[in-house]
């Protein structure tokens, strides 16, 4: 009996229902009782001719139809209140989780509405806080490890350098492999914190390419797209990290650009041997890298695919790797909806 006396769904629906109910019974009665009871006139003498009532719209039934009338517009006014009032909390709720992640502070909903709605919001509001306690303790957590570890690392570099011999050369490469993988590994768990805005990917895709072929590498760029929205410097690493993979294991790549009304396809082809198809996804896992490429040159930190994986999500992207028909290298699809 508790439950049905608090404030939930349920009882608002089960009082507007039968609230809408009970005055639409009422109303009723009293129009029959007015419409049906005796109140004709007196007939008239008998010498006067006789006129009797006809049509569909005597009393009784004029009664009847004003009372079902009005019976369905109290219905309705009832449903239209219930699902604005029962609508209103889980809307604003949506429209926060949307927006969860894209301020710098936490946007706390209003907790009203009904019993559930209510417990929604305020469970809402606290994981709100924790996410942003995280993420507060993440960011002093990689500040003091990058300093941490990158204070040992320039000692170690300064002290190497004075031995001036061929094991000291050596050591400088693996004191700079070390600093390259912790920088990409701070970068890849920092994140970003830029802004969308229109942006020409031709100009971003040519320049990106330019670069590269005056780096000596075999790239060439096919295509053209208008502007869309998006985050520039981001998707920039997106499309380099990309590029670079295809070159690093293909020899040569080939960008090319296809635009339509709802999305902008982005297609990044290679020439190299492809991935086996049960680890073209086992591939975007941080810091995974095929048996292949375990190697200084070509290795890499591992963290290049992931990296452009969490970007496209950040696009609402999809980043998709396909073998090319044949064994003729690999295949990178990014799809980027126009909002």
């Amino acid at each position: 009996m508790n439950k049905l006396l608090r404030d939930t769904i349920f009882s608002r629906l089960f009082g507007l229902a039968m609230a809408a109910v009970v005055i639409s019974h009422i109303i009723t009665f009293i129009l029959l009782f007015v419409f049906l009871g005796d109140h004709r006139p007196p007939p008239p003498p008998a010498h006067m001719p006789q006129h009797h009532p006809g049509g569909i719209l005597h009393g009784p039934f004029l009664g009847f139809c004003l009372s079902m009338a009005i019976q369905l517009l109290l219905l309705a006014i009832a449903a239209w209140a219930g699902s604005r009032s029962l609508a209103r909390p889980m809307q604003q709720l949506a429209e926060a989780a949307s927006k969860l992640g894209k301020h710098k502070e936490p946007l706390a909903i209003p907790e009203t509405g009904p019993a559930e709605a209510r417990q929604s919001a305020r469970v809402f509001n606290q994981m709100q806080e924790r996410l942003f306690q995280q993420m507060e303790e993440r960011e002093r957590f990689l500040a003091a490890v990058s300093h941490d570890l990158r204070t040992p690392l320039t000692r170690i570099k300064l002290r190497i350098e004075q031995l001036h011999n061929e094991a000291g050369e050596k050591l400088l490469d693996d004191v700079e492999e070390m600093r390259l993988m912790l920088d990409a590994t701070l970068n890849y768990l920092r994140g970003s914190e830029e802004s969308a805005q229109m942006l020409d990917v031709t100009s971003l895709a040519a320049a990106i390419v330019d670069n590269m072929q005056d780096e000596g590498k075999a790239v060439s760029m096919h295509g053209e797209a208008r502007p869309l929205m998006a985050l520039p410097n981001e998707l920039r690493r997106c499309i380099s990290n990309l590029l670079e993979n295809a070159i690093a294991y293909g020899k040569t790549a080939l960008i090319s650009l296809y635009d339509s009304q709802h999305e902008l396809l982005i297609i990044i082809e290679d020439q190299g041997p492809g991935i086996p198809e049960a680890e073209l996804e086992k591939v975007f896992a941080p810091f995974v890298r095929l048996a292949v490429s375990r190697n200084r040159n070509t290795g890499g930190v591992g963290l290049g695919l992931s990296i452009a994986r969490e970007i496209a999500r950040r696009h609402q992207a999809s980043l998709i790797l396909k073998n090319r028909p044949g064994n003729q290298g690999l295949m990178v699809e990014l799809r980027l909806p126009r909002n």
